[in-house]
């Protein structure tokens, strides 16, 4: 690792952001060097123009992806090597305001009956029972679950926020069942793998990545044809809380969102919602005109 992206990465932490954010920040900058083949401390500011013009124009990424882009290599430029180019701040990506995919309460149950390894199925039904980020679901300790109260204390998710999110039983039956096969002290999904080649109390997290390719291999034999991800599951439960007449507002809270408007989306991923309305709005005119 050079001195220069040691030094970025001591920037981003003590700014206070995430690991994923972290990572996606350096490698935002390491692609920019390899574009020129340079140490990014030797690109001007025309270069970085001409870069985010390729992105956009050539490349056409998109813009969720050229916010990312931009985000680490401002952070890199403006909060490691202390320059701020104009540039920097004229680049605005368009706003994305694509609906996420959802799935069904069936659709989700036949995905996850097609998942083989037991620790995958485990993990990706706590991620959809709890509507979790998949950071967060493999990062769960045995600490965190407080089975007398009935919740998941969710800790230092998105944003280092902490929330509670509520711990369906039948979930709780499975995760001790799954828990009494490995016993890690800590961890509730630790690597397997890291279990095999050292102490059950040194291994760490699973990897996020097994959950994605145990994800869509059962998706394939699931025969569900959407563009589903794993985070696919966190907007489905959200959807199916709505859908069961939870309040927006509660949640909110159970998904850790900052914004009430971000959680205000499921209001439009949900047929039975829409009906609802429209049952509503039919009894409040029915007397209208006599």
């Amino acid at each position: 690792m050079t001195a220069l992206r040691e030094r970025m990465i001591e920037d981003l932490q003590l700014h206070g952001l995430s690991e994923t954010t972290q990572k996606a920040y350096v490698r935002a900058v390491r692609q920019l060097a390899e574009h020129y083949h340079k140490p990014p401390d030797q690109i001007d500011e025309e270069e970085v123009r001409q870069y985010f013009l390729y992105l956009s124009q050539v490349r056409r990424i998109s813009p969720s992806t050229l916010t990312i882009a931009l985000c680490g290599i401002r952070f890199f430029y403006e909060r490691t090597l202390k320059v701020h180019w104009d540039v920097l701040q004229l680049i605005h990506p368009a706003r994305e305001e694509k609906l996420p995919v959802v799935l069904s309460v069936a659709e989700v149950r036949r995905i996850l009956e097609r998942v083989r390894r037991l620790r995958y199925r485990v993990c990706l039904s706590t991620i959809y029972a709890c509507g979790l980020r998949i950071q967060e679901g493999i990062q769960l300790q045995v600490k965190d679950i407080d089975s007398e109260r009935g919740v998941i204390h969710i800790c230092r998710g998105k944003g280092n926020k902490d929330r509670y999110v509520p711990l369906p039983q039948p979930l709780l039956e499975m995760l001790r069942q799954y828990w009494a096969t490995h016993r890690h002290s800590a961890l509730l999904f630790p690597s397997i793998q890291q279990l095999r080649v050292c102490d059950v109390a040194e291994a760490g997290p699973m990897s996020a990545r097994g959950v994605q390719l145990a994800f869509q291999h059962a998706l394939r034999q699931s025969g569900v044809d959407k563009v589903a991800t794993v985070h696919t599951l966190r907007h489905s439960y959200a959807t199916h809380l709505l859908e069961a007449g939870v309040n927006l507002r509660v949640i909110q809270a159970y998904l850790g969102h900052a914004s009430p408007t971000t959680t205000a989306i499921y209001t439009h991923l949900t047929p039975k919602t829409d009906a609802q309305a429209a049952q509503s709005i039919e009894r409040m005119l029915e007397n209208l005109w006599g």
